[in-house]
């Protein structure tokens, strides 16, 4: 019996939960943030372990499973969003030559092809950008857009247009609609270059404003691809046309014909046009010639132009692509053969934490300078305490280094990990402001619970504090925080707000600060001295305290003031009240949730143990008790009262679903709360009504199944706008 084999039901269950979610978190960070966490190989780890899962307990298959999404949202980002014609798909990995002649197995079964057959297949290196569909009109550009979640994407035409490699009208004949779609990408030398601009403009920046230069200021971006990305997905296309894009093309979307009736024929007929492709594309007759020019590509990889991780391999026959069509996110005629990790031995000079903007604490392992790949790397991530447990790491030790995907440099091995030296002991206090570091239960993070008083956070938090969700200052943006905070304005926190008046004549000296606009600025602080109570507790930033929560915690309390002694009732409780000896894992959840309700006074379903233990430590560290007693001194928030009005869905229970395009999903509960409603996560046969946006998956057809009333959201905006 395998170690799957032996898994529980609940145990699968449980893990492929967790998998999912870890999954989405990695996809966001690395298609919709171009901020990577972990490298490739981990990434495709996570993966093959969930598709071994799955394959074991179908029945377990998720609505969220990765095998069925593309890429991340777009929803939060400010350029404005294209619906694909054509669904831009992503594509399966193999490892190794087995993987590759079991993939050559499998389109000749679905073809019904003899054992022995040939199937020509093209060969191409799987470049390491950011995906791009370019539709042209009768020959010319009209429209670029980023894959998104592979339905609806990023509108990057006016970008796209500073990027020489492509062009605005095709050359020769092309159809009436063709839509390319390939990779932008920055070369390796285009990269380096830039980063060294960047550090000489910070530099010149400092001279001119008579300051120190300090080098760890200026941010540079860690590899070429997301230098791509983030060059491209700029508001500004006049940033892009600053940056040295390029582009490949790889293959297509929407077509009103074709030139060619195999795959290596079109992407002749591209490069015809005028549209670059891959120099190293091929047309291999069987898998031996696939795993040739595989290996030539690897071989070539260190002294390419362009960072690739791959190989990517395609039926050659477009009637044979038709046939075998796709599964659930990826074609079933292509696959991508990965790239094994590039290693080197070196050792571990230091371990430093870094404190991130949400008060994670990350830890960076100092190497002694190794080329891996043709890349001298100096600094590694270590991921975080686990790993660190895991690996046994301590300073001095010899370790293995690997580049895996191109992305982050990692350990993968200790080569002395049996020396007799004491273990690395993981800080359980931040290193930047003192306060109690902790990991929640069943994460592996930890973070510093220091919040608004701890410098590394202090910028974030601020400007999450006066954001539009949380007490919504208008004129106080990001650059304005940046600038007091330099100043010292604001070293207290948020309470220091309320005191910039206090600096306006200091104010009315510095650049760009006139009378009007100072003003202006004071008087929409002045204008939130009586915040609202929910708005207040979210501007706080306290882990797992969103919008909706903090209306929830505030229906039980109804005044503000209270929250800080039933934060301290909650520790006292949990340090009270362990785990019983004879009590399961399930039953002492059960209970601990009940008591935090209780205590907090509350009835909602999302204020669980994951709130309550956040309240907790944010109200237990004496630094944020002292930030509280100091903004409650500037500001008086009123006790909450929940303020409904009469609307068709009083009464009723009310589910969002799919992507929400003129709000954020918050947004959506408060409106139906207002109205009347209960905004529930989840559809069952209590559920009344149903809004569903893009890309509504699940929860519409179980809404379908129970005849339950189902509306767009234009038609959940009359409602709201009919209750006036």
């Amino acid at each position: 019996m395998t170690e799957i084999e032996s898994l529980s039901e609940a145990e699968a269950a449980n893990e492929l939960m967790r998998l999912a979610k870890q999954i989405a978190h990695h996809n966001k960070l690395y298609h919709a943030e171009d901020s990577p966490e972990i490298s490739d190989a981990e990434y495709d780890a996570l993966v093959r372990r969930n598709n071994e899962l799955e394959a074991a307990f179908p029945h377990l298959i998720r609505a969220d499973s990765p095998n069925r999404l593309v890429g991340a949202a777009v929803e939060a980002s400010p350029l404005a969003k294209v619906a694909h014609a054509v669904r831009m798909m992503s594509l399966d990995n193999a490892f190794a030559a087995d993987d590759v002649e079991e993939f050559a197995a499998r389109v000749r079964r679905f073809l019904n092809l003899p054992g022995d057959a040939a199937i020509a297949m093209t060969a191409e290196d799987k470049i390491d950008g950011l995906s791009c569909s370019l539709r042209y009109e009768k020959g010319r550009l009209v429209q670029a857009a980023t894959r998104g979640d592979g339905t609806v994407g990023e509108d990057v035409t006016a970008n796209v247009r500073h990027i020489a490699d492509i062009p605005q009208q095709l050359a020769g004949d092309p159809p009436d609609v063709f839509e390319i779609r390939g990779e932008v990408y920055m070369a390796k030398s285009d990269f380096s270059a830039l980063n060294e601009r960047l550090m000489e403009e910070g530099s010149a920046l400092a001279e001119q404003r008579e300051q120190a230069f300090d080098p760890a200021t200026v941010r540079q971006f860690a590899n070429p691809r997301n230098a791509a990305a983030g060059s491209l997905r700029q508001k500004d296309a006049s940033v892009t046309a600053s940056r040295p894009l390029r582009f490949l093309a790889h293959g297509w979307g929407e077509v009103s014909g074709l030139p060619a009736d195999t795959q290596f024929g079109v992407m002749q007929a591209l490069a015809g046009w005028g549209v670059p492709v891959s120099p190293l594309l091929a047309r291999c007759d069987s898998v031996a010639d696939l795993l040739a020019h595989y290996a030539e590509i690897e071989r070539r990889r260190a002294d390419m132009p362009y960072d690739i991780d791959g190989v990517v391999y395609k039926v050659d026959r477009l009637d044979w692509q038709a046939r075998l069509g796709f599964v659930a996110k990826a074609p079933r005629w292509a696959i991508a053969h990965k790239f094994p990790a590039e290693r080197a031995q070196t050792t571990l000079e230091a371990i430093d934490i870094q404190v991130g903007r949400t008060g994670k604490l990350t830890p960076v392992g100092r190497l002694t300078p190794v080329t891996v790949g043709g890349v001298v790397v100096s600094n590694v991530t270590l991921h975080n305490r686990d790993e660190i447990g895991r690996l046994g790491v301590r300073p001095g030790d010899r370790v293995v280094v690997q580049r895996a995907g191109d992305v982050i440099p990692q350990v993968v091995d200790n080569l002395t990990r049996d020396e007799d030296r004491p273990a690395y002991a993981f800080p359980d206090h931040c290193p930047v402001c003192g306060s109690e570091a902790v990991a929640e239960e069943g994460e592996v993070d930890v973070r510093c619970t220091g919040g608004l008083i701890c410098n590394a956070q202090k910028f974030e938090r601020l400007r999450h504090f006066v954001s539009r969700g949380a007490l919504d200052i208008e004129g106080l943006g990001e650059k304005s925080i940046a600038e007091f905070l330099e100043l010292g304005w604001l070293d207290k926190g948020p309470a220091d707000i309320f005191r910039l008046k206090n600096h306006r004549d200091e104010l009315l000296g510095r650049e760009g600060w006139k009378e009007k606009s100072v003003d202006n600025l004071f008087a929409a602080i002045e204008a939130k001295r009586v915040p609202d109570a929910a708005r207040l507790l979210f501007g706080l930033g306290i882990r797992h305290v969103g919008a909706v929560t903090a209306r929830d915690l505030l229906k039980g309390l109804g005044d503000l003031s209270r929250l800080p002694g039933k934060a301290a009732e909650i520790h006292a409780y949990l340090d009270e009240h362990p785990q019983g000896e004879d009590e399961s894992a399930g039953k002492y959840m059960t209970r601990k949730v009940e008591a935090i309700k209780a205590i907090l006074e509350v009835r909602a379903d999302g204020i669980g143990a994951a709130v309550g233990e956040a309240l907790g430590d944010f109200f237990h560290e004496p630094h944020n008790r002292a930030l509280w007693d100091d903004l409650l001194s500037e500001v008086s928030p009123p006790p909450y009262v929940v303020e409904t009005r009469d609307s068709e869905v009083s009464g009723m229970t009310v589910v969002f679903t799919g992507k929400l395009e003129t709000m954020s999903r918050d947004e959506a509960k408060a409106q139906a709360e207002a109205l009347g409603a209960k905004a529930a996560g989840s559809v069952s046969a209590k559920t009344d009504l149903v809004v569903a946006g893009p890309g509504a998956g699940s929860k519409l057809k179980q809404a379908s199944a129970l005849g339950i009333r189902v509306i767009d959201e234009a038609e959940w905006a009359a409602i709201v706008a009919a209750a006036g």
